[in-house]
């Protein structure tokens, strides 16, 4: 689907409006930028902005906040965004149902104010959320902390990029493996959580003493953190080898 330029919809009560419309300018016109969304009629997006959103096929709704952001910039081009006021406290819409949720550097060495946002997500039983997270050299001490919570405390995938034009490269690939045929999607012949697949396999690497090569091996016998977290030292000694074992046993058995 293409979207060239600003499109003017009607206004709420005329003739082909009568719900919610706006329009979103985008600066320096960019062509390869959709400027513009409308909502269908569709479940209301309950008053914690953790409720499903309308996302165009092959699209990218954003909080209005990241235009004009490094993040941004690097998509341009590549993938359709849609910028939108009052997505507090998700930050991109990569589907009616999954979103990411971004803690900047800043936010990560200022404290454990982002939690507050990944708990409101991980409560709504209508949103998955991952966490991307910069782990930055100045932020890299603070990262177990928040790896501890998303993962252990909360659940949830948490991905960690060096960048924001890193983060921009794996939002598109997330983006490209939901847009992806059917029969061609090897994630949607699994019947597997399409967006979660990867995301799992890039948290389960961070893990200590996992890495590329482990973690597959890993979650083919244990498919989720939970069933990783609850995995004994010997189950994990047959799949990775004592020492990898140790050291991926011992921080799940860490007070949190």
């Amino acid at each position: 689907m293409s979207i060239s330029g600003a499109i003017a919809y009607p206004a709420p009560g005329e003739a082909g409006g009568g719900q919610d419309e706006r329009v979103a300018r985008s600066s320096g016109d960019n062509p390869d930028v959709s400027l513009s969304r409308s909502r269908p009629p569709m479940e209301s997006n309950p008053p914690d902005g953790t409720g499903p959103m309308h996302v165009p096929f092959g699209h990218i709704v954003a909080n209005e906040k990241w235009r004009g952001s490094q993040l941004a910039q690097g998509m341009q081009g590549k993938i359709k965004l849609v910028f939108e006021d009052g997505l507090t406290p998700v930050d991109f819409y990569l589907s009616s149902k999954s979103c990411i949720l971004y803690i900047t550097e800043a936010e990560l060495v200022a404290g454990n104010g982002y939690r507050k946002r990944l708990v409101r997500v991980r409560n709504s039983n209508k949103l998955q959320g991952i966490v991307v997270v910069e782990k930055t050299q100045m932020s890299e001490q603070y990262f177990p902390a928040v790896q501890k919570f998303t993962v252990l405390d909360l659940g949830m995938v948490l991905l960690p990029v060096a960048s924001q034009m890193e983060a921009s490269c794996l939002i598109i690939q997330l983006v490209q493996e939901q847009t992806r045929e059917p029969s061609k999607n090897p994630f949607l012949r699994k019947k597997r959580a399409l967006v979660s697949e990867p995301a799992l396999l890039r948290s389960v690497q961070q893990i200590p003493g996992v890495g590329k090569v482990k973690a597959p091996l890993l979650l083919q016998r244990f498919p989720s953190i939970q069933q990783l977290s609850n995995a004994s030292l010997r189950e994990l000694e047959a799949v990775v080898g004592p020492a990898a074992a140790q050291r991926i046993h011992a921080f799940f058995s860490q007070p949190r």
